[in-house]
């Protein structure tokens, strides 16, 4: 009698402290594309406080191991699920992450001036770059995650960027207006 070997393998991602409320929230939301469209075994280890992520023997693909691994990942970061998901759905979603002092060196009330400006009144400024650039930007503290196109990342980032480095808002609108619209002429 011959015994099939079946290969398994096995993804960790951690699970920071503050994310672990929105995750027992989202769970089922997290759990059902995962497994039951993915086709991945996916569990949360709380000894180890990481979701672990396996592949089962009717999985069709091996990268779906990765982009499961990936969409946990960007819930991690802060990203919505709805926003997350799209990276299960979609090849060309990447997600990039830089902190502010990789841009500039701020303290004190310069580095919370700068947070403010990229935030906007109301959220107001991050909702213009992610609706011009067709992203989605998380502000964790001085970490700034992008998930998007690698295009559209780039957009968003130096849009960023410039705000970062003291430009005012009303400058990186008009610069973001004439970005997208050369971007729309070539598609």
């Amino acid at each position: 009698m011959r015994c099939l070997m079946v290969e398994f393998s096995l993804e960790k991602v951690s699970v920071p402290p503050h994310r672990y409320t929105p995750l027992k929230k989202a769970w089922m939301e997290i759990y059902t594309p995962v497994y039951e469209q993915m086709k991945i075994d996916i569990r949360m280890n709380l000894k180890a406080r990481k979701v672990e992520l396996k592949t089962r023997s009717d999985t069709p693909d091996i990268s779906n191991l990765q982009k499961c691994a990936d969409f946990v990942h960007a819930f991690m970061l802060g990203f919505d699920v709805i926003d997350a998901i799209a990276l299960l759905r979609l090849d060309e979603l990447y997600v990039e992450s830089f902190e502010i002092k990789d841009v500039k060196t701020l303290r004190g009330e310069h580095l919370s001036r700068a947070i403010g400006r990229l935030s906007g009144k109301g959220g107001k400024t991050k909702f213009a770059i992610e609706n011009a650039t067709k992203t989605r930007i998380v502000i964790a503290d001085t970490k700034i995650h992008i998930l998007g196109s690698f295009q559209n990342i780039k957009v968003a980032r130096d849009s960023l960027c410039s705000l970062i480095l003291g430009s005012p808002a009303g400058k990186v609108y008009s610069k973001l207006r004439q970005v997208t619209a050369r971007m729309a002429e070539r598609f």
